[in-house]
């Protein structure tokens, strides 16, 4: 009987084992169970955090190109200076968020509020430049329509200028005297017409000056220049000059008159002193700085 109750008590304890066995391993299952669930939640939960960051690094990455754009769309020293402390407080924040813990909440919360205050103050960055821009493209379309005033303005001043000296040049072409029906007479001693060159005294000159009412009135003087067959002028002495298109030019004779408008006769006369060889001859009259009259003429031995 005492061996019974042994072996009863031996298989009672046996089984108290074995249920304390199934527990702790059901325990264990638990916990581990508890254990790997926990890792996942964290896991994902760490992965949530890492995206969330990344995000808002994306977002960062957005404020400061369209920083980097938008400086190249005006020309305001003032205001791309505030742009440029406001990109580069964007770069430091970056920089921050780059180096910052995806786990840390309280500072990827405080990164997202700036960035909401950054965005803020891109946005009234943008309405200024926009605003820039919108008046900058009225000045440039009322500077193009100045211009073209000035320009017109310009041609027009020109166009009457040019017609200011053409009528200025009409007025001193018809207010300019003319010398007509010039004559030239190779005289003797007794004052008459000879034809060979040993027998001649004087050259006497005399034309007309035409009746011109649009002329100045009042002394005008007379040069005539008597030009040989080689191109030499005869001269009293080399001193003897006048004014010409910008040069001191010799004359043979000159003679004041006194002019009113109405046709005048001259007579001027040349003594002869000098050799004359045959050939052609010419005699141009000069009055007012302008070439007035020309005739020329033959001597024959």
């Amino acid at each position: 009987m005492s061996t019974e109750k042994k072996e009863n008590k031996e298989i009672n304890k046996l089984s108290l084992l074995i249920v304390a066995i199934i527990v702790l391993v059901l325990i264990i299952g638990g916990a581990a169970y508890y254990i790997f669930h926990q890792q996942s939640q964290m896991k994902e939960l760490v992965e949530g955090y890492e995206l969330d960051k990344e995000m808002l690094a994306d977002e960062y990455n957005e404020i400061s190109l369209t920083y980097e754009n938008i400086k190249f769309e005006f020309n305001n020293d003032s205001l791309a200076a505030q742009l440029a402390t406001e990109q580069e407080k964007v770069k430091r924040l970056q920089e921050e968020l780059r180096t910052v813990r995806a786990t840390d909440t309280r500072r990827i919360n405080e990164l997202k509020k700036q960035l909401e205050t950054l965005r803020s103050i891109m946005r009234t960055y943008v309405a200024q430049i926009d605003s820039l821009n919108t008046e900058n493209t009225k000045l440039k379309e009322e500077n193009k329509k100045v211009t073209t005033r000035y320009r017109q303005a310009t041609t027009q001043a020109a166009n009457l200028q040019k017609e200011k000296e053409q009528l200025a040049e009409r007025v001193t072409l018809a207010s300019k005297l003319d010398a007509t029906n010039i004559q030239i007479n190779p005289v003797n001693k007794k004052g008459k017409t000879v034809k060979k060159i040993k027998q001649m005294e004087q050259f006497v000159v005399s034309f007309l000056i035409t009746k011109n009412i649009t002329a100045p009135v009042g002394e005008k003087t007379i040069f005539v220049r008597i030009m040989k067959p080689d191109d030499d002028v005869l001269v009293k002495s080399r001193g003897d000059t006048f004014e010409f298109e910008g040069k001191h030019i010799n004359y043979s004779m000159k003679r004041i008159i006194e002019y009113a408008g109405e046709e005048t006769q001259v007579t001027l006369y040349w003594d002869i002193e000098e050799f004359l060889s045959p050939g052609t001859y010419q005699v141009d009259i000069f009055a007012d700085g302008n070439h007035i009259g020309r005739k020329s003429f033959t001597l024959d031995n």
